[in-house]
């Protein structure tokens, strides 16, 4: 289907242009939130009549976006969630819980505007990018950890899974007799000497 664009959309194109999209994507997302008009000669008619006010109302909402992204622009959020020795998160951080940390924040924003990459299912210190505008973006972090401590941790930079195990690796130590006869317990000096002296 041919579309005429009524607000740039990413990976499609500008305000004014005709591109062809698929037929669900024009008829279930563009036509029904007001991005796109079907491209016929009558609704060519009107965008050309109406193109002038089209661009200066995508003008405005573009100034509004970027004056409010210095709200939301490198804010950093924190969610405590429970997860597995290995950092694997028992369940996942949804754009949903994003959202209600940003705006507790005074970000305003809405779950339309939060873009995930893929889902965050892990421990760590994550870059998500929010669309305030078609053609305004920032970037947010969002912290996920175990307890706050751990948040503070992720937050200058440390790697708290790999210092777990690296604390993990330093365990029980078997003391070792060279000169022992096999099935004869290994007894260290101190103790040797504190039995004597008894």
């Amino acid at each position: 289907m041919d579309i005429i664009l009524l607000e740039r959309v990413e990976k499609l194109g500008a305000i004014g242009e005709v591109v062809s999209v698929k037929d669900g994507y024009a008829r279930n997302y563009l036509l029904p939130n007001k991005k796109a008009l079907r491209a016929n000669e009558k609704n060519k008619k009107v965008f050309e009549a109406n193109r002038a006010k089209i661009e200066s109302e995508n003008a405005e909402r573009r100034s509004a976006a970027e004056s409010h992204s210095g709200n939301v622009e490198g804010k950093q959020v924190v969610l405590i969630r429970a997860s597995s020795n290995s950092g694997q998160l028992y369940g996942s951080v949804s754009v949903r819980d994003i959202v209600d940390a940003l705006n507790e924040q005074g970000a305003e924003v809405s779950k339309q505007m939060i873009v995930l990459e893929r889902p965050i299912k892990t421990i760590g210190v994550f870059d998500v990018r929010v669309n305030l505008h078609p053609e305004v973006s920032v970037n947010v972090k969002v912290n996920v950890a175990r307890s706050p401590d751990e948040a503070d941790l992720q937050s200058q930079g440390v790697d708290v899974m790999a210092a777990m195990f690296e604390q993990d690796v330093s365990g029980f130590t078997e003391a070792y007799d060279p000169n022992a006869e096999p099935g004869e317990i290994a007894v260290e000096d101190d103790v040797a000497e504190t039995e004597e002296e008894a």
